[in-house]
């Protein structure tokens, strides 16, 4: 069985350490975990785990997030991959720092990376995993909050965080959505 989880994220040395990069954050921590290592390919970087019997692709668009729909298409394509095994992570400033949630469906919520998905798929019965950046930024500083770097004290919980959502991820492709949902959603 094979899955395909997408990370997303802008490439660059400039967005490496920026909240708007957890989906890559994310996917890093769970190759290292696995001592995989990514490499350049079209459309993303990608690397591939295997757990208990599962191959599990991760895939770090280079397309820009704005454009991710691209390599999430192109790859679902090229590995023969169906929906109900994409998984994509994203940020998500309606959540509080490190909350996950995940759905099997839904609207964007405003996210440009998710919105590009759901526009070159045609459809958005896609599995997402939100990874809460919280809010806190003045009106109409949306833009540099999410392209700003972690503080300390989110430095300071990140690993368990970044675990937890590993944890979930390979959930995912254990026993699926609704049972992940139901775990880690309360977490």
């Amino acid at each position: 069985m094979k899955y395909l989880v997408v990370g997303l994220g802008n490439i660059g040395a400039e967005y490496a350490s920026t909240r708007h990069n957890i989906g890559f954050k994310v996917l890093d921590a769970l190759a290292e975990a696995s001592n995989a290592s990514f490499l350049a390919g079209r459309y993303g970087s990608t690397t591939t785990i295997r757990h208990k019997g599962r191959q599990i692709i991760l895939l770090k668009p280079s397309t820009y997030m704005n454009l991710s729909g691209k390599a999430v298409r192109y790859w679902m394509e090229q590995e023969k991959i169906p929906i109900e095994k994409v998984l994509i992570i994203s940020d998500d400033i309606a959540l509080p720092f490190g909350q996950l949630r995940m759905r099997k469906k839904g609207s964007d919520g405003g996210h440009n990376g998710l919105k590009n998905i759901t526009e070159l798929l045609g459809r958005e019965d896609y599995a997402r995993m939100r990874f809460g950046i919280g809010g806190d930024f003045p009106k109409g500083h949306q833009v540099d909050y999410v392209l700003g770097e972690w503080s300390a004290e989110e430095l300071a919980a990140m690993d368990e965080r970044l675990k937890v959502f590993g944890q979930a991820i390979l959930s995912f492709v254990m026993v699926g959505a609704d049972m992940t949902m139901n775990t880690f959603n309360k977490k």
